[in-house]
């Protein structure tokens, strides 16, 4: 699924990719904003592997799509001597799942000659609509002879690094890395191939500034 990174940095509003942020209010130390904030977490049925679903329990025919959609909330951003910690307060704008997010993130920035590399250690709470709606199985598809499979609200730890190296006088060099230990919630679903326990991701870009 190709998507723009494109990002743009005004005085009060910004995006990156995926997100937007209109500042509320900030000063030396501490920002909040308000967020704007694709969810990609859907998938399509003829996208998952049908043996596989098999074997868990599920027919194919009998299960639906899981939309895309679009949050709003709220993000905080703390900065110090000690590092920084990041908040976000979503909630499913498009009533896809009708359910909210809560993401906190402490990194802590290392200079590494031009560079600047990030570790972070974080955790992300999904409401039990939001889980049960990407990971569970709906009433309807139950009613059809679907195994009956809600996780519940679910918290996903997560440690990572991002890395940021201007190239140039325009050009940066960028990375993420993040490592996610999925909770039983998540490991017991349908939708995820047995003895799954993490998830990994990773991207590696160039940036050009105009």
């Amino acid at each position: 699924m190709p998507i723009p990174m494109v990002s743009y940095q005004g005085e009060r509003f910004s995006f990156r990719g995926l997100s937007a942020n209109w500042r509320i209010w900030s000063n030396e130390s501490f920002e909040l904003s308000a967020l704007g904030k694709f969810r990609f977490d859907g998938f399509e049925v003829d996208d998952l592997g049908k043996h596989e679903l098999a074997r868990n329990g599920i027919d194919y025919r009998l299960i639906e799509d899981r939309d895309k959609s679009f949050d709003l909330g709220l993000a905080m951003k703390w900065n110090g001597r000690a590092g920084g910690i990041e908040a976000e307060l979503l909630a499913d704008a498009t009533d896809t799942s009708g359910g909210q997010e809560i993401n906190l993130q402490y990194g802590y920035p290392i200079q590494i000659g031009n560079g600047m590399l990030t570790p972070n250690i974080g955790l992300t709470w999904m409401s039990r609509d939001m889980a049960d709606y990407y990971y569970g199985t709906l009433d309807k598809e139950v009613a059809r002879g679907v195994v009956d499979y809600k996780p519940g609200s679910v918290t996903i730890p997560h440690v990572g690094a991002g890395y940021f190296q201007p190239i140039g006088e325009k050009w940066t060099l960028m990375g993420f890395l993040k490592y996610s230990r999925l909770p039983d919630g998540i490991q017991d679903s349908p939708f995820i191939e047995p003895d799954t326990d993490s998830s990994v991701s990773m991207m590696i870009g160039l940036s050009r500034g105009f």
